[in-house]
């Protein structure tokens, strides 16, 4: 699968919102959904112990019920090998990217979030009169992006490089919000990029479940961006 000024002196703080459940983003979507193609027992029992069964041991016991004390265990949620990606151009058009093919997509006050399951990458675009660094992302970002994303974990700040240039880093853990049936929470790691060109900051957040290995699938996301 809060609101950030369009402007900023050194950079007023924004956020991109809380993490959803199957996406990291609380926003609701405003006009549907749609999916991304290449143009754009309970139950319980146990077995009975036999009378036969030597003195001192015990028989095998099965149970087939569910424990509902037993503690959440998140889903993998690995993006495959086999993955096919298509790229799409951000609504304001300065920039395109590459999303997994046949994931949801929805759009929101500028915000478009490419969603399946529990992994998500969300795209928006702001004004910023100059380009983000690790000290003003540690100084105006982490405290407002804290703020408003439950279970709040700061992992790093760091700047990396990717084909379009160096982009300013952050990764932090998330609570995703409780799944709608179940009610569970899943825990969520996020990595939050943010390029800068001209006046236009890019922010591309990608999030999937914690132990995830989408290392290679984020990689060709983050690295197919390109001004246009």
């Amino acid at each position: 699968m809060a609101t950030e000024p369009t402007a900023r002196r050194r950079r007023a703080p924004r956020a991109l919102g809380a993490i959803a459940a199957g996406s990291i983003i609380l926003f609701a979507c405003s006009s549907g959904s749609s999916k991304v193609t290449p143009s754009a027992s309970s139950g319980s029992g146990s077995s009975s112990s036999s009378s036969s069964a030597a003195p001192g041991t015990s028989q095998p016991t099965t149970v087939t019920g569910v424990d509902p004390n037993a503690p959440d265990v998140n889903a993998a949620g690995d993006i495959p090998d086999t993955q096919v990606y298509v790229s799409v151009t951000d609504s304001d058009g300065p920039f395109a990217i590459k999303v997994p093919e046949g994931w949801s997509n929805t759009t929101q006050a500028g915000i478009s979030t490419y969603t399946d399951n529990f992994n998500s990458v969300q795209l928006r675009v702001v004004a910023a009169a100059s380009a983000p660094t690790e000290t003003s992302a540690r100084q105006d970002e982490v405290a407002s992006i804290q703020s408003a994303t439950p279970g709040f974990q700061l992992d790093s700040v760091s700047t990396v490089q990717r084909k379009a240039g160096s982009a300013v880093l952050i990764t932090y853990k998330a609570d995703s919000a409780p799944n709608a049936v179940t009610g569970k929470v899943v825990k969520l790691a996020v990595e939050r990029y943010e390029f800068w060109q001209g006046g236009k900051e890019a922010i591309v957040v990608l999030a999937g479940p914690v132990g995830a290995d989408n290392v290679d699938p984020w990689k060709i996301v983050t690295d197919s961006f390109v001004w246009s």
